[in-house]
């Protein structure tokens, strides 16, 4: 760490902007559709991308620096925890788990979504959970926490799958709709953006419960607790007016750039409970 961010990690970032500082948001290039570039503009937008614009805004209120300029720095899966660990960006807006492995490095705000595993099927399939798809072929990208979670899966209930590994998303999607595959296992909203995608959207379902659970959430630097509470505090408060609920909206129900269809996914079960009462606190 250099000593420029060492100091801004001392200093916190509601002073630096007290100070003249920049404000500076990470983004990714194709998180769709929490954080990506915009193939027109080449500008970040998402979901994610939308509510740390708003929570830039609250910085700019608290702090009365009208003026203060939002930087945008574009970041990996690889680099995204070291970049605010490191004091090179103030709040990450992507998809990335808040997990145990993770806070040690960095803090969280409050989820903005939770997903996890589920199944993609064809739409004529009977299956609706796992256990009806004993005996059968499944497909998962290969290195990915689905694939992990399936086999244990069929490891410890002995249900006779065939685990099935496609080097992309893409590939997986495809396995399914040659009947390669009975079902594809992935994070639920990456099924939905991937079946929207296809030239028949309406020949796939996504299906089951969840297999695994991954509470999405913005980052923001670890030992920072005044910036952290003022976006701890507007998270709860977008939450808790129900603010929320038209950003998700935005994004998960109506169509957005660039194919302009939309995902048609509700707020889920669990995000839904978790907003009752809002927190950065998450079980996992």
């Amino acid at each position: 760490m250099g000593s420029g961010a060492a100091m801004a990690c001392a200093q916190g970032v509601l002073e630096r902007v007290q100070g003249g500082g920049k404000m500076v948001i990470a983004h990714r290039e194709s998180s769709v559709p929490f954080s990506y570039l915009d193939p027109k503009s080449a500008k970040p937008i998402g979901y994610a991308v939308d509510l740390c614009l708003h929570l830039a805004e609250t910085v700019r209120r608290k702090t009365g620096m009208k003026d203060m300029a939002v930087e945008f720095v574009q970041v990996t899966p690889a680099n995204r925890v070291s970049v605010v660990e490191q004091g090179q960006a103030d709040l990450e807006c992507g998809s990335t788990t808040n997990n145990a492995e993770r806070r040690q490095k960095v803090a969280f705000t409050v989820p903005h979504f939770i997903t996890g595993a589920r199944l993609l099927v064809p739409a004529a399939s009977s299956a609706t959970r796992l256990e009806d798809l004993a005996g059968k072929k499944i497909v998962s990208t290969k290195g990915t926490t689905p694939l992990k979670a399936v086999d244990q899966a069929n490891r410890e209930r002995l249900m006779g799958l065939t685990i099935l590994e496609a080097p992309d998303h893409a590939r997986a999607v495809e396995m399914v709709e040659k009947g390669e595959a009975d079902a594809f296992v992935m994070d639920d909203v990456l099924l939905y953006g991937l079946a929207a995608g296809r030239p028949d959207p309406q020949a796939l379902k996504v299906v089951g419960r969840f297999l695994t659970t991954e509470p999405l959430a913005i980052m923001l630097p670890k030992n920072d607790p005044a910036f952290k509470k003022v976006v701890d505090d507007e998270m709860r408060r977008l939450v808790n007016s129900r603010e929320i609920y038209a950003m998700y909206d935005k994004w998960f129900a109506r169509p957005f750039a660039p194919a302009n269809r939309a995902l048609n996914l509700p707020v889920s079960y669990l995000l839904r409970d978790f907003w009752k009462y809002p927190t950065d606190q998450v079980p996992f």
